[in-house]
């Protein structure tokens, strides 16, 4: 029987389903990787922001990991919003006992809408714990400045931000531009050089859960066998794809399409057979 490509996210429940586990969840299918989930919290949010948020307790999330991890496994681990201390030290734990290796750990630390999602003081435990264990991690500019303590507004300052993150010890870091000006450039670090992944911004206010797509595409990608340089650039191309086919729906900030690649690949098929 053939290898079925298995990823897990760890992260949050987005009752409005465009961000958190919804959006790895729906990635990982888009993408053919057999998805699992953890839920670290629970947020009662829609397209106009996060109303209110319920961590789910430590001990939980503990039983949740050791479900998936001791039965089903995982190619690779991505995880999101943490919430706090406990649930930190707790998925570091776990992560470490299964010898987990494709983790890719995106820092959510605030939502789009400017509620914190990350306790400030937790914030050590992540650095301190989680960013050792990481393969990939891909902070926004935001979260480049709160984990390096720099500003962060320049291709040259991403770079900076890089390597500093890289010495916290994952293997690659892959610091996202999107609130950048002009075109939508990442900057990807390997430890020991630089690549700019640019794709031509797309203007639309229907962004809502970009980073989480993001980096679930980055774990679906390593979980089918690409190596990470190869399944960060996959990635881009991916979440570009996703917002340039956003979804208007809500009064907000709308979700991007995880449908659209799909779509996307099968035009392209089918223009390639006439």
């Amino acid at each position: 029987m053939s290898h079925i490509s298995t990823a897990l996210t760890v992260a949050g429940s987005d009752s409005g389903g465009g961000a958190g586990i919804q959006a790895d969840l729906k990635t990982f299918t888009v993408l053919g990787v057999y998805g699992a989930s953890v839920i670290t919290a629970l947020t009662a949010q829609n397209t106009l922001g996060v109303k209110s948020i319920h961590d789910i307790p430590p001990e939980f999330v503990a039983e949740q990991l050791e479900a998936v991890l001791g039965d089903i496994g995982a190619d690779a681990v991505k995880t999101g919003m943490l919430a706090n201390n406990g649930i930190v030290e707790t998925v570091a734990g776990v992560l470490a006992d299964h010898r987990v290796k494709n983790l890719v750990v995106d820092p959510v630390m605030v939502s789009k809408s400017g509620h914190p999602l990350l306790e400030r003081e937790a914030r050590a435990a992540l650095m301190r714990a989680l960013l050792p264990m990481a393969l990939i991690v891909t902070p926004n500019l935001y979260e480049a400045e709160a984990l390096t303590g720099r500003e962060v507004r320049t291709v040259d300052q991403m770079k900076s931000a890089a390597e500093l993150i890289a010495r916290m010890g994952p293997r690659y870091v892959v610091v996202k531009g999107g609130h950048l000006r002009g075109p939508a450039v990442d900057v990807l670090f390997d430890g020991t050089g630089f690549s700019l992944l640019a794709q031509d911004r797309v203007e639309t206010k229907n962004t809502h859960g970009t980073g989480c797509t993001y980096s679930a595409a980055i774990a679906a990608f390593l979980a089918r066998g690409r190596a990470p340089a190869e399944a960060v650039a996959s990635a881009k191309r991916y979440v570009t794809t996703a917002i340039r086919f956003s979804l208007d729906i809500g009064r907000g900030h709308g979700p991007t399409n995880h449908m659209a690649w799909k779509r996307d690949k099968e035009a392209d098929a089918q223009d390639e057979r006439g």
